[in-house]
């Protein structure tokens, strides 16, 4: 006889269904598979007058998360409500009463997980979040055992539909960045607010995963920084393919001694990289290990499904050994151990920069003094005819690889000239 696992659900907006829809409707696949019996028994939700499309008879559902929590058969309960309040406080408690917990929650884990990590280790339960990055990829399990013998040197994740798919549209049909956006959010692909998403904020939660799971300790989301795409022109987009290169928003962690350099930013990737082919709303996540090479994962990023799918993989995997599973197992995140990050400070880069000038003689060589000055060499540089914007020209500069710290100071000295507009537009390579 099969053995059997009881589940609650705490939340059944999208993702939450879509995790219910799983364990109702191919409750005989997952048995044959696992060789465990699933059983919703709680969903706990404030609205149940709306129509999900699922028969819930036998199973309870509630607006109470007290009865999920105090259930004594609860062996394992899916938090799918989102954001950091009121899901921190739940899971917490969830936790202190001895149930194992899966959830989505990119947020809660970025900014919340060291708690999280440590109530887990205090009561000898678990906490997965495969879901919380990549959706259907299964990027945190791969992390975590995969590529457990290998030290992780890099990762690159287009790990934001929204933007990838905004992106994508403005290379593709030349649309602006506001025309593209209007057509995700008609397509369903950006929240009405779409603010973290394009300001590199949901990319920066997901790395802050990435990055603690690579480096065996917690990283501080705080830390990250992170620019958005909200700045781009189809003229960037424009030169950016003159020049071989397709721009992407990219969550970067690369490793250099004992410290590691994180950031989020639209990034000019070249064309023939496979990051550069990723389209739409899917999302890749770019991996080289030190003994395993270069690894792609692919796939959809959100969704109820492909998300919930996820959600399920953490089930079963908790389902498998229970009773060891009650004692705790070693976490992949230390949340004691600390990560030393780079400051932008110590980071060097190659950049692409936009700026516009009026159209007057002279202008070219006090800017390229300015670089000069701090010891920025350019590679490329190209100026186009008056673009009709009070007699704005724009110039687009590519350069070799300089400090972070030196470019900083050089655009602030140009942004001073009278001759050019505030509004410098600088992006980096990928290297």
């Amino acid at each position: 006889m099969e053995k059997e696992v009881k589940i609650g659900i705490l939340g059944l907006g999208v993702v939450g269904t879509g995790v219910a829809k799983i364990l109702l409707e191919q409750g005989n696949l997952l048995t044959e598979r696992t060789g465990v019996q699933f059983r919703l028994q709680i969903a706990v939700d404030l609205d149940w007058e709306r129509e999900r499309g699922l028969n819930f008879e036998g199973v309870i559902t509630t607006t109470d998360f007290n009865e999920l929590v105090t259930d004594p058969e609860i062996d394992i309960i899916v938090e799918t409500i989102g954001g950091v309040e009121p899901a921190f406080s739940l899971v917490m408690r969830a936790l202190a009463a001895g149930k194992h917990v899966v959830t989505a929650n990119k947020a809660l884990i970025a900014i919340k997980g060291k708690e999280l990590l440590e109530q887990a280790q205090e009561y000898g339960v678990e906490l997965l979040f495969e879901a919380s990055v990549g959706g259907g990829i299964p990027i945190i399990k791969s992390l975590k055992e995969g590529l457990v013998g290998n030290k992780i040197l890099s990762i690159y994740g287009i790990v934001n539909g929204t933007s990838n798919y905004i992106l994508t549209r403005m290379h593709q049909e030349e649309l602006g960045f506001a025309e593209a956006l209007q057509e995700a959010q008609a397509k369903g692909f950006a929240e009405a607010d779409p603010t973290l998403d394009v300001g590199g904020g949901d990319a920066a939660h997901k790395l802050t995963i990435l990055a603690s799971l690579a480096s065996g300790g917690f990283v501080d989301f705080n830390a990250i920084p992170a620019e958005g795409i909200a700045e781009l022109t189809t003229l960037d987009i424009n030169f950016a393919k003159s020049f071989g290169y397709v721009i992407k928003l990219l969550a970067i962690c690369r490793f250099n001694g004992k410290k590691i350099d994180l950031r989020v930013h639209p990034t000019l990737v070249p064309k023939e990289h496979l990051l550069a082919a990723v389209n739409n709303e899917l999302n890749a996540i770019f991996v080289t290990g030190n003994y395993v090479g270069d690894t792609m994962f692919y796939g959809p990023g959100a969704g109820q499904l492909p998300t919930a799918s996820a959600i399920i993989s953490d089930i079963a995997d908790l389902s498998r050994d229970f009773p060891r599973r009650k004692k705790g197992l070693q976490q992949p995140i230390n949340p004691e151990k600390n990560v030393a990050l780079f400051s932008l400070d110590e980071i060097s880069n190659r950049y692409y920069l936009r700026l516009f000038t009026l159209d007057q003689p002279g202008i070219l060589s006090k800017i390229s003094g300015v670089f000069g000055k701090y010891g920025i060499s350019i590679s490329s540089m190209v100026q186009l005819e008056t673009h009709g914007e009070k007699n704005y020209v724009p110039i687009v500069l590519l350069t070799h690889e300089a400090p972070e710290k030196a470019m900083f100071k050089a655009l602030s000295e140009i942004k001073e000239f009278d001759f050019v507009r505030p509004d410098i537009l600088r992006l980096r390579l990928f290297k």
